[in-house]
C-alpha cells in the first residue's frame, strides 16, 4: 500500500510523455506566436477506492495542446495589409491612368490595397475618440476607394497625399454620427463646434482664460452664439429614453412620451385634407376646360404642370416679354379664384397661396 500510495503521489504532480520523460504540470509550453498562447491542462481523475484499479498515473488525461487562443483582429488585419507591395510614383501613376481611361478594376484595386497602411495610420489618430479601431478603418477604407475613384493622375499628386483627405472625412463623419444613439452635429456649425470647442477651450486656458465664455468662443470659432449654447448643452447632458419611467419605483408606469404633444394632424384632419384635395383637383379642372388661347397653356404649363415652367420660358414660347406673361397669369389666377370662391367659399385662399 505504501508503494502504490507513492506511486500515486507522483503521479499527480508529473506525467510521462510517450519517450518515458517527466514533465512538470508548472511548466507552460512556449507560445508560438504573438498572437496564440499554448496551455496545456492536465485534469486529475479521483483517485480509486479499490487497491486492484489501475494506478492514478494513467488516470491523468493531458488536454489538446491549444486549449485557449487570444485573437486580435486588428494586428491580423495589419498583418494582411502588410503582404500587399507600396508602389513607386511611376507605377501609381500607370494604374491611375489606367483606371481613369478604360475603368480597369484590378488596376483599381491595386491603387486602394497599396495604400491600406496609409488608414490604418490616419485611422488610429482618433483612436481616444472611438473606441473600436477596426470600424474607423473600415469607413477610411470607403473614403480611400472613392479617393481613388476621383483621382486624377495628371495633376501631379500623389495619390496618399489626396487620399488622405477623403479618409479623414469618412473617418469623422463615422465618429460624428455615432458618437451618441441621438444624432448630433447635423449643421455646418454644429460640426465644426463639435470638432473644434475642446481644444479652443485648452488654447485659451493656455493663454491665461481660465473659463472662457459662451461669446467669447463663438467669436474664435467664428459660429453663431446661440449654436454654440445649444451644443455645449447637448454634449454635457447624457441621452434619455421617452421610454424610460419618470419614477424610479418599478411600479410606475408613467414615462416621457406620455407627456410629449403630437403635433402631427390628427385622422379627422388627415381625412378632411385628403377629400379637400381631391375636391380642388376637380374644380381647377373644370375651371381649366373654360380657359382659351394662352391663358389656358399659361394654366397648364405653370398652375397644373409638376414641373412649371419660368415666366421667361413662358414669354420666349409666346414672343412676349417677362412682364407680359405675368400679367396674363395674374389676370388669369384673378379669375380663378373668384371661381373658387364661388364653388368652396374661402378656403381655397390657403389652398392657392393667393393674396388679398
Amino acid at each position: 500500500m505504501a508503494g502504490k500510495q507513492g506511486r500515486r503521489d507522483r503521479a499527480a504532480h508529473s506525467v510521462e510523455d510517450p519517450e518515458g520523460e517527466e514533465l512538470a504540470h508548472e511548466e507552460e509550453p512556449e507560445p508560438e506566436t504573438d498572437l496564440v498562447e499554448q496551455v496545456e491542462r492536465v485534469e486529475v481523475l479521483p483517485e480509486a477506492e479499490d487497491e486492484d484499479e489501475e494506478p492514478a498515473s494513467k488516470a491523468l488525461v493531458p488536454s489538446s495542446s491549444k486549449g485557449l487562443v487570444r485573437f486580435d483582429a486588428l494586428q491580423s488585419y495589419i498583418n494582411q495589409a502588410r503582404r500587399y507591395p507600396l508602389l513607386t510614383r511611376e507605377e501609381e501613376h500607370e494604374l491611375a491612368v489606367r483606371y481613369q481611361e478604360t475603368g480597369d478594376i484590378e488596376a483599381a484595386r491595386k491603387l486602394v490595397t497599396s495604400n491600406l497602411r496609409l488608414v490604418v495610420k490616419i485611422a488610429h489618430e482618433y483612436r481616444k475618440a472611438y473606441r473600436n479601431l477596426l470600424d474607423l478603418v473600415q469607413e477610411g477604407n470607403i473614403g480611400l476607394m472613392h479617393a481613388v475613384k476621383k483621382f486624377d493622375p495628371y495633376r501631379g499628386v500623389k495619390l496618399s497625399s489626396y487620399a488622405a483627405w477623403w479618409i479623414r472625412a469618412y473617418i469623422l463623419k463615422f465618429v460624428l454620427n455615432n458618437w451618441r444613439m441621438v444624432k448630433i452635429g447635423t449643421t455646418q456649425a454644429q460640426r465644426k463646434i463639435f470638432f473644434n470647442l475642446r481644444k479652443e477651450m485648452d488654447q485659451l486656458k493656455a493663454m491665461g482664460v481660465d473659463n472662457p465664455g459662451p461669446k467669447l468662443l463663438a467669436q474664435r470659432l467664428d459660429v453663431p452664439e446661440e449654436e454654440l449654447r445649444s451644443m455645449q448643452n447637448r454634449l454635457a447632458a447624457a441621452d434619455m429614453s421617452l421610454d424610460a419611467p419618470l419614477r424610479a419605483e418599478e411600479s410606475s408606469s408613467t414615462s416621457r412620451m406620455d407627456f410629449v404633444t403630437d403635433r402631427g394632424l390628427g385622422p379627422e384632419q388627415r381625412v378632411e385634407a385628403s377629400e379637400f384635395s381631391v375636391l380642388l383637383r376637380e374644380k381647377l379642372g373644370e375651371f381649366g376646360d373654360g380657359l382659351e388661347g394662352r391663358e389656358q397653356e399659361i394654366f397648364e404649363l405653370r398652375t397644373m404642370s409638376s414641373e412649371p415652367l419660368t415666366l421667361q420660358e413662358i414669354g420666349d414660347r409666346y414672343g412676349i416679354t417677362r412682364e407680359r406673361a405675368r400679367q396674363i397669369e395674374r389676370r388669369m389666377m384673378d379669375r380663378l379664384r373668384d371661381f373658387l370662391r364661388r364653388e368652396m367659399g374661402d378656403a381655397v385662399d390657403v389652398a392657392l397661396g393667393v393674396d388679398e
